[in-house]
Order: C-alpha cells, then structure tokens, then sequence
C-alpha cells in the first residue's frame, strides 16, 4: 500500500491525488460494481438454479474458467423456460445500486466525462441503468426470448455475440477513437477477471470489492466503503 494511500484503499503506480477533469472517460462493469448482484444468478434462483449458476459466476469471476464465453453459455442454457416476469422481478426487488455509485458517475458527468457500461450480463438491465444515470454508452448481451419465457440462448449482435473480457477491451478503445481521445484518458471500473482486459488498456483502472487476480493488478483497489471512495484519490 502507497503510504499516501487512505485506510480500505490500495494505490499502485502513481501518486494521489489525480484530477477528474484529467479524464475524458469512465468505464463501469455492472454486475457486483456498479450495481450489488450478479444478475443471471438473481434469474437463475426463478428456477430454482441459483447455487449451479452462482458456481459457474465466481469460478469464471475469479479467472479459473478462462472461457468466459463458454461459461455464460453453460449458464444461459440454464435460465431456459424463464418467465421474463423474473427478470422484471429481479430488477425491482433486488437490484441496488452499489453504495457511492451513483455519486461517482454524477460526478464524472460533472466534470465533462462520458461514460460507459460495459457487463458480460444482459441488455434488460443494463438499458435499465443506462437511463437510470444517464449514461452515455452500453455494450452488453440479448437473452433470446419466446411467448415470454428465455430461450436459454443468447442473440447474436452487429458486433459479435457475446461481451466478454476483449469485447469490453474493444468497446472502451472503440469509444475512445469515437472520442477523438487517448486510452490513457479513460478510467475502468471492475470487479472480475473479464474487466483485466478494459482496465489494462485504461490510464487509470480500479478494483471494487474485486476478486483477488482483479486487485493485484490494479492501479487501484477500493476494499472498503463504496466507489465514491475513488473521489478520495482523483478529485473532482
């Protein structure tokens, strides 16, 4: 730990503290970081499912399962005959914004950043926080869907089929190009083993509560309290 480094943070690399306005991007992985739960393992309790779901989500998290794709395959298969009422459901009773959330994008926006979610989960939701917070870019994955229930598969996208750890890579240098700005002006934003190749890429990059591949490798390492904890060390 830095030791200009406050308690529950860790600082590698550089010396707070660092300006927001420096930055002209900030890009948040959703599930377990900007948001408290691990969507697909919320939909997979509606089948009764939740414990062989939720392994499969903190093994790949971890970075045990190097198939990220195969694994939220393996993982949709089983939301199959899904009702999409769960998903409503999931979204409405227990879905939360993480705590400093949304101080920490209000504050990016404040200071002239734009900003992007970019999650391995699910367009239902992440449109949902989109227009929640107003922010600026999504990429994420279609759950297919019949007479109202999951299909079990995923649909296919203009830019491919899945948002896996390169895609989230591709997306922020792709926004970044679109922003007529630098890698190294954007900031990411995650928790598991797919957000290393985003945050890799970004000038500054952040674990939240991350797993523990996540927070060696990060500039930053915010292990207690909520992402407004970042404003501690890049001041607005």
């Amino acid at each position: 730990m830095s030791a200009s480094s406050p308690p529950g943070l860790v600082v590698r690399g550089f010396t707070p503290p660092l300006r927001l306005a420096d930055f002209r991007l900030l890009a948040l992985d959703m599930d377990s970081t900007l948001i408290n739960i691990e969507c697909v393992d919320e939909i997979a309790a509606a089948a009764g499912r939740k414990a062989e779901v939720a392994a499969i989500t903190e093994s790949a998290m971890r970075g045990e399962i190097t198939d990220y794709k195969e694994s939220l395959r393996q993982r949709v298969a089983l939301l199959k005959g899904v009702p999409v009422s769960a998903l409503h459901a999931v979204y409405e009773r227990r879905l939360q914004l993480n705590p400093g959330a949304e101080t920490l994008v209000r504050a990016a926006q404040s200071a002239g950043l734009k900003t992007l979610l970019v999650s391995g989960g699910f367009t239902f939701f992440t449109d949902r926080i989109r227009d929640r917070l107003g922010i600026d870019f999504t990429r994420s994955n279609v759950l297919g869907v019949h007479d109202g229930a999951l299909t079990g598969a995923m649909i296919d996208q203009p830019w491919g089929d899945i948002c896996d750890g390169e895609e989230k890579k591709r997306m922020l240098l792709t926004t970044c190009a679109q922003l007529h700005i630098e890698p190294t002006r954007a900031i990411a934003v995650g928790d598991g083993a797919n957000d290393l190749p985003m945050m890799s890429v970004a000038g500054l990059s952040v674990a939240y509560h991350a797993k523990p591949k996540v927070r060696e490798q990060a500039m930053v390492a915010i292990n207690d309290g909520g992402l407004d904890r970042l404003l501690e060390l890049v001041r607005p």
